[in-house]
């Protein structure tokens, strides 16, 4: 019996071919959709998350003060310090939610449950945008010696790329750049357990045609590439990510590429409604999330720039 016409622009999910709700063409499964990898969690460290209810909640962190060190002499005397601790302010200033409507009818004309999966799809969305969001800008709270083309702290001589002059990287250079940028964070005495680097993908392929071929090199002796992780390399944990920064600068397609120590960057979310309400205008639910978080470099001499180029 064929059921209720739908009004217009209101999609069938029960024969539409990008969907196929129903069990007669689906057999009770929907495809599996990729997702694009997220790293943020990797890279970022959650030691301050705290209890955030809404947006505009804020977590105070308080940095840990340099102890002063001196030299000793008999009988001369100890000078005592008083040690500070610096705070910074977490801002939950970030919001992003999904809402979607389902139908009564659909629902019923499945085998599967609808709103669970596309609550696990808006779960999965939710996470690509906050780390497009991160990747997009945490890159520019990096120290200024650990960027532009006198990087290095203690050297002042390493090109990582500025404006009008990024670094052209290829298969023939690629790690001896990576090398630059592990050295960088050891002029700051950045811990060499904990790094990352997150690499675009084009920058990716060249790392994996340079003289650095199998898996084995990267610390992994079964596969190159899983879920974003490539592997280790400089004492870096080597990530890929479509989400990092570009822009266009005198032609040339330029990415913002991050690399740092996990303590550089802090990082706070929490789901703080997820509901499910009854459609007013319409036979079954609405369904809705909001997720809040807030990011922050709270040590920017563990992070740092590179700015580069394909060549």
């Amino acid at each position: 019996m064929a059921g209720p016409t739908r009004a217009a622009g209101q999609p069938d999910h029960s024969s539409d071919s990008s969907s196929k709700f129903t069990p007669q063409i689906w057999s009770g499964k929907l495809i599996e959709k990729l997702y694009k990898a997220t790293i943020f969690g990797e890279i970022a460290n959650t030691d301050y998350e705290g209890e955030i209810k809404s947006k505009g909640d804020s977590v105070v962190i308080r940095t840990v003060p340099s102890m002063v060190v001196r030299d000793y002499e008999i009988g001369g005397g100890l000078q005592y310090d008083t040690p500070t601790s610096d705070s910074v302010e977490l801002q939950i200033d970030r919001a992003k939610y999904f809402a979607f409507k389902i139908n009564n009818i659909d629902k019923h004309q499945s085998d599967l449950s609808l709103m669970d999966s596309w609550s696990t799809d808006g779960g999965e969305q939710m996470k690509i945008a906050i780390d497009g969001t991160i990747l997009s800008e945490a890159y520019a709270d990096a120290d200024a010696m650990n960027a532009g083309a006198t990087a290095g702290v203690e050297s002042g001589d390493i090109n990582l790329g500025a404006t009008g002059a990024p670094v052209e990287i290829t298969k023939d250079n690629v790690l001896d750049i990576v090398v630059d940028m592990g050295t960088v964070l050891d002029e700051q005495n950045v811990p060499e357990t904990g790094r990352w680097l997150v690499l675009p993908a084009w920058l990716a392929g060249m790392l994996k045609k340079s003289d650095l071929r199998d898996a084995s090199a990267m610390g992994d002796s079964t596969s190159a590439v899983r879920n974003g992780r490539l592997g280790m390399l400089d004492r870096f944990t080597v990530y890929t990510s479509n989400n990092l920064s570009r822009t266009l600068d005198n032609t040339k397609n330029v990415t913002n590429v991050m690399f740092g120590h996990k303590k550089a960057l802090t990082f706070a979310s929490q789901m703080t409604e997820m509901d499910t309400l009854k459609n007013p205008n319409d036979f079954g639910s609405l369904i809705r999330g909001l997720n809040v978080f807030g990011f922050e470099v709270i040590d920017p001499k563990a992070m740092g720039h590179l700015y580069a180029v394909k060549g």
